[in-house]
């Protein structure tokens, strides 16, 4: 599942880049009925969106590094998980991080700024692999520092917490990444309840 992804989210890029029409129609925007001033399209929030988004991306960079760390922390979850419920778990990670991206833009003043990309996913892998190997030493990249798994989540999710709240590092949807954790650990918790995660 995670060569897929990999596979749809570069095939989507390369396929349709950051054109501003597939923009209009597949990003995630704010509820209501804007004009797109990239196109003139009459823009706003419908359904489809809560999952195209998490398939296009606003640069290469922005791409390789969400592909980076679908990467480096997937495979380890699918394995753990299986494919199966590697999927849901992506799944349900990318849909709880577009409903509280949309939420929070729905609500927030200034001109409707649309949202892609698959960080929600990517931070619902991160806090899975978190929680499944808890003292897997994780080496951060800034600052070169090595960390248990457990608390190198916990450093990214308030990280993204305090960006989100101050407003920090602007164009990035922290309440997005907090979403796609939350997703993640909901489903977690359920299997563990239910005694379906062993691990």
């Amino acid at each position: 599942m995670v060569a897929v992804l990999l596979a749809v989210n570069v095939a989507v890029f390369l396929l349709a880049g950051t054109a501003a029409p597939v923009f209009a129609t597949f990003a995630l925007w704010p509820i209501g009925a804007f004009t797109d001033p990239a196109t003139g399209m009459t823009v706003g929030f419908e359904p489809w969106q809560l999952l195209t988004s998490a398939f296009l991306h606003g640069s290469f960079l922005h791409l390789a590094l969400n592909m980076l760390g679908l990467w480096t922390f997937g495979r380890e979850v699918e394995a753990a998980l299986g494919t199966r419920r590697f999927a849901q778990l992506y799944c349900a990670a990318v849909l709880a991080a577009a409903l509280v991206q949309l939420v929070v833009v729905s609500g927030a003043a200034g001109p409707p700024v649309p949202t892609v990309g698959a960080s929600g996913g990517v931070y619902g892998v991160l806090l899975a692999f978190g929680m499944l190997f808890p003292r897997r030493t994780v080496m951060l990249l800034i600052p070169p520092v090595p960390l248990p798994a457990w608390a190198a989540v916990a450093l990214f999710a308030a990280v993204e917490l305090v960006s989100g709240v101050l407003g920090t590092l602007s164009g990035v949807a922290h309440f997005a990444h907090l979403g796609g954790m939350l997703g993640a650990w909901l489903l977690l918790r359920r299997w563990r309840r239910a005694g379906r995660l062993d691990t």
